[in-house]
């Protein structure tokens, strides 16, 4: 069960994380998006991911970075 709450922690914040650190990286935030998704994406195939809970908490941690590299990527456009 610990392994589980682990899981679920790591969903709602690391996709998101990924997210922002990708846009910091690439400069672009839906190339941030599309790299995050992969990853998730081979983490579901190769088996570390089980259960829809899982997969909505990611959604959930995807959505909200996004959002927040979009945001982000706004502001430096104005400041430029």
């Amino acid at each position: 069960m610990e392994s589980m709450l682990t899981k679920f922690i790591l969903a709602l914040f690391l996709p998101g994380l990924l997210v922002v650190l990708f846009t910091r990286i690439t400069f672009h935030h839906v190339v941030a998006l599309i790299l995050t998704v992969a990853l998730i994406t081979a983490s579901v195939y190769a088996g570390y991911t089980h259960t829809w809970g899982l997969y909505v908490a990611d959604a959930l941690s995807l959505t909200v970075g996004f959002w927040y590299a979009t945001k982000m990527m706004n502001r430096a456009r104005k400041q430029a």
